[in-house]
């Protein structure tokens, strides 16, 4: 008794005696043949006595016993020689990061003016149809929202260009046509009013008279003027006074006033001094009275792709008249080629059929019965095209600034080509594909014309030097969309196609 009450009275212990399996106890037979078969064996050991097998706990290391067991005090030594070959090699990986991106070719970039960055969009109203200026003011947040920049208003003025002698019924007093400035300054559209075989130059009283006139519309906020190369104007006595004027009210650098010349002969006349004309309008094609026929349109294209003049910027319109066929592959070809597109009066274009515009200023398009549906078909994809062509205008450098290339085809490559792919050749008379590349550093976009009536595919040996993978950007017809290869594109008649290069696998 007196056992059992000593067992019991030391705390953490479990009595031996405790025979009950539910105690949690074990018989001793199974734990050890020493002791009886009628006993059992505690569980729990005692504190003074380690259980065998146990894992020993081992203490922390001091820090000499960590020191002699990685080898001895010069581990130290090794370990800040590690640390600083580390910070050694990330200072010349560094340094020869900077010296790759220093020294790779990069595009020279050069600022581009109002007028470089622009889309220009030439309006002659007339006093013979309704809306005059009150509807074309309803209409400039439109024409903002195509992309245009700025407008050319011509047709305003009388022989003489004085600020009064203002013609047509509806545009009487110059009230009008400050309100017209007015909106569209609010629009964000700048004015450039044109001089074009004006009277404005030739004896000392008109050019006084002249430049009382630009002072007075200089005033009114236009953006400049525009004047012909056969104008006396364009002389360069006579510019050299115009440009003193621009200077008084182009304190901004988004308020340049500018000088823009339409050039009608095939050669520009030379001036001594070429910073006195911003801009020089010119012609795709030759000044006609009947349609241009394909081969026509595709001779004159190609002159101008290899005869280029890049000493002063040029801007591009359309001149001669074509078939509607061919509209929108010009539109195509004017709005990437280098340069600020000046796209004339399109009805296409037109919000509405108020505005008295004149028809012939319509690319000299001749006009073409068709359906009310089929009219408005055609309006969407004319406002479609232009927006889309103007938009990547906007955003892609390649086509802003970029470097231009031009890629020639001939009959007979294209015709031998046709024939080994099993497509339909070309006949001896159709004008062949028209090509030239767009290119900002690693950036290319190509554009193809097929000015021809019938279909062409593209020859794998043309261009070896092309990625052959790309994805397409705008089409005349709107219908071309995603990835393609050049090896597989076959342009249909009258169609124009741009496209964005890129190397296999990967998108630039």
């Amino acid at each position: 008794m007196e056992r059992t009450e000593e067992r019991g009275s030391t705390p953490g212990r479990m009595p031996l005696n405790a025979g009950d399996t539910g105690y949690g106890s074990v018989r001793g037979s199974v734990l050890s043949s020493s002791v009886a078969a009628s006993e059992s064996s505690p569980l729990l050991i005692p504190e003074g006595e380690p259980e065998p097998g146990a894992v020993h706990r081992w203490k922390p290391l001091s820090r000499e016993q960590l020191e002699a067991a990685a080898g001895g005090p010069g581990w130290r030594k090794v370990r800040c020689y590690m640390v600083l070959l580390f910070w050694l090699a990330w200072l010349a990986m560094l340094a020869i990061s900077i010296a790759i991106v220093v020294m790779s070719p990069r595009p020279d970039v050069t600022p581009l003016r109002w007028w470089q960055k622009t889309q220009f969009y030439q309006l002659q109203p007339d006093s013979e149809g309704p809306g005059g200026v009150q509807a074309l003011c309803e209409q400039l947040p439109y024409f903002r929202s195509l992309g245009f920049g700025a407008l050319i208003l011509a047709g305003l003025f009388d022989k003489e260009a004085s600020p009064l002698n203002v013609t047509g019924e509806r545009l009487k007093t110059v009230a009008e046509i400050q309100h017209l400035l007015t909106e569209s300054n609010r629009a964000g559209l700048k004015v450039v009013l044109d001089f074009c075989e004006q009277e404005v130059a030739g004896n000392r009283r008109l050019n006084l008279s002249a430049t009382h006139t630009l002072r007075f519309w200089l005033e009114q906020g236009v953006a400049g003027f525009a004047i012909c190369d056969t104008d006396a104007a364009y002389s360069e006595k006579t510019l050299v006074e115009w440009r003193g004027v621009f200077k008084e009210f182009s304190t901004e650098e988004d308020k340049e006033r500018i000088l823009v010349v339409k050039q009608t002969s095939e050669v520009l006349r030379p001036l001594n001094n070429i910073t006195l004309v911003d801009v020089v309008m010119r012609s795709i094609l030759p000044s006609s009275r009947h349609l241009l026929s394909a081969n026509e349109v595709a001779d004159a294209i190609e002159t101008h792709l290899q005869t280029r003049e890049d000493i002063i910027w040029p801007s591009w319109t359309v001149g001669g008249q074509v078939s509607r066929d061919l509209k929108k592959l010009l539109l195509v070809l004017m709005m990437t080629l280098p340069g600020s597109p000046a796209v004339r009066y399109d009805e296409d274009l037109d919000q509405t059929q108020n505005v008295s515009m004149k028809v012939g200023w319509s690319h000299g398009e001749a006009t073409e019965p068709d359906t009310s549906t089929d009219r408005e078909k055609t309006k969407r994809l004319a406002v479609a095209l232009f927006t889309s062509l103007s938009r990547s205008r906007g955003r892609e450098e390649a086509l802003l600034y970029g470097s231009f290339t031009f890629l020639p085809f001939n009959s007979s490559t294209n015709s031998s080509s046709s024939s080994s792919s099993n497509s339909t050749p070309a006949s001896p008379s159709s004008p062949p594909i028209l090509a030239f590349l767009r290119s900002w550093g690693c950036v290319h976009f190509l554009i193809l014309l097929n000015v021809g009536p019938e279909m062409n595919r593209l020859d794998p040996a043309w261009a070896p030097s092309l990625p052959v993978a790309g994805v397409f950007v705008t089409s005349t017809e709107m219908d071309r969309l995603g990835s393609m290869t050049l090896d597989k594109l076959e342009l249909r008649p009258h169609e124009a196609i741009v496209i964005k290069l890129f190397k296999a696998g990967s998108y630039s």
